[in-house]
């Protein structure tokens, strides 16, 4: 399979992208000039030699352009696409989902931990009925399986009461709380003094999810470019000029890149969906005051898995939450199968290539085990020494840093940092995946124009 991106003219497409779409939409003329000016010459040194000495880059116009092709980033190119807009998503990777959004616990979460009326709050739980309805539409995977968030001592009742008053004030009505008797014999595996039920709280395939908003996307004319890179952006003419090149072009960069641009394009809107590059890229926006950039943190979450053994629960089970993070909890994906985590690791000095290309260590350490056995211990006393595997890992995208409260999304847009046409998202992390529909409605509406 040869990746698509604005930099090919190829055709060439696999066959199970044809399987998932009902045509291949064409390239908008400006698309299509920048595939010919790409392709123009046989490899990038000297198509940037090209370019230096002929005085300038290609300059492309162009309607909407989401930067990455993670859940959100597809979620909003989709909603855009539905709405008549020409979209163009650019993305680093040789295909869609390879951040955040494939590495995490794919839960379904029903809008609980979050202050009232934060963003996190109200597009989790508007994003989770949109998300089962778009699942049972198409016949994603998914199951409604319930969350037990438990108390394992008398002390940390009261953070269950008050997660439940929360949960209530965002609107989440079929929340209840049970004895620790009635949840263990739910679940007779598990230890609790006491347990908040959460009926409307399940799982997904998220790969299968973004597969679907990738064909919904392009059905409706969104072009998505993979191996393309956004390294840059200059405000002129009050409107923000993207500058473009091949992901190829950065790999052989360590730190700040002097690579040049092989393409500049004029957007109307500019969706910066970056995830974890999201403020690494926003801080290469020239004429953005960094006074609207957040500091930015990065923390890897580890899973480890159950070697050979039936799951022990049917519901996910989570415990209170801790500093970063909800605590090591217990997940099911749709085979049945159970997995432990995240914990909470801070990652310092990432820096702006390596978040670009994605560039990060994901490995799990068999050793950071002996952390898990203690926390999964506190509600699963039954664990049996030596029966976690190390699974996956994920990092997570955050706003706030260790022992910092946590942060809520950040959505700008013109009306706060005064670049037209900009929106910038930053620190979306859980819950993105559910509230992902969310968060493409919400754009929509107060940013198409």
């Amino acid at each position: 399979m040869k990746p698509k991106s604005i930099f090919s003219t190829s055709s060439t497409e696999d066959n199970e992208t044809a399987r998932n779409r009902e045509h291949k939409p064409m390239l908008s003329k400006a698309f299509r000039k920048a595939g010919e000016f790409a392709t123009a010459t046989a490899n990038a040194i000297a198509r940037r030699n090209l370019v230096s000495s002929g005085g300038g880059v290609s300059t492309e116009t162009a309607d909407v352009v989401v930067i990455g092709a993670g859940v959100v980033g597809l979620a909003v190119a989709r909603e855009f696409a539905l709405k008549g807009r020409d979209v163009l998503v650019v993305e680093a990777a040789t295909t869609f989902g390879t951040g955040t959004s494939s590495r995490n616990s794919e839960v379904i979460h029903a809008g609980i931990y979050y202050p009232p009326q934060s963003l996190k709050a109200v597009l989790c739980v508007r994003g989770r009925e949109l998300l089962y309805k778009y699942c049972s539409d198409r016949g994603i995977p998914h199951k409604q399986l319930g969350k037990l968030i438990v108390a394992t001592r008398v002390s940390e009742i009261s953070k269950l009461e008050q997660i439940l008053k929360r949960g209530i004030e965002n609107g989440v009505e079929d929340l209840r709380m049970a004895e620790g008797s009635l949840a263990m014999e739910m679940e007779p595996e598990l230890h609790c003094v006491k347990a908040l039920l959460s009926p409307s709280s399940g799982i997904v395939d998220s790969h299968a999810f973004m597969l679907s908003l990738v064909g919904d996307a392009e059905n409706f004319g969104t072009t998505i470019s993979y191996n393309t890179i956004v390294i840059g952006g200059q405000v002129e003419d009050n409107s923000l000029h993207l500058q473009v090149s091949e992901s190829k072009d950065l790999e052989n960069h360590a730190g700040e890149s002097t690579t040049q641009p092989q393409l500049v394009i004029i957007p109307k809107i500019v969706i910066n969906s970056a995830g974890l590059s999201a403020l690494h890229l926003a801080k290469r926006f020239q004429g953005l005051n960094h006074r609207f950039i957040p500091a930015s943190y990065f923390a890897r979450g580890c899973y480890f898995t159950l070697s050979n053994t039936k799951s022990p629960f049917s519901h996910l089970i989570y415990p209170i939450p801790e500093d970063g993070g909800l605590g090591v909890h217990v997940t099911l994906d749709l085979n049945g199968q159970v997995k432990f985590g995240p914990d909470v690791e801070w990652i310092d000095d990432v820096d702006d290539i390596s978040s670009f290309l994605n560039r990060l260590d994901y490995s799990v350490n068999a050793e950071r085990s002996s952390r898990f056995y203690p926390e999964i211990r506190k509600y699963f006393p039954n664990l049996r020494d030596g029966s976690l595997e190390p699974g996956y890992s994920g990092i997570r995208p955050k706003l706030s840093g260790r022992g910092q409260l946590a942060s809520d999304f950040v959505i700008q847009g013109e009306n706060i940092h005064g670049i037209p046409g900009l929106v910038n998202l930053f620190g979306i992390e859980s819950p993105g995946l559910t509230s992902s529909l969310a968060i493409a409605e919400y754009l929509v509406s107060k940013f198409a124009g």
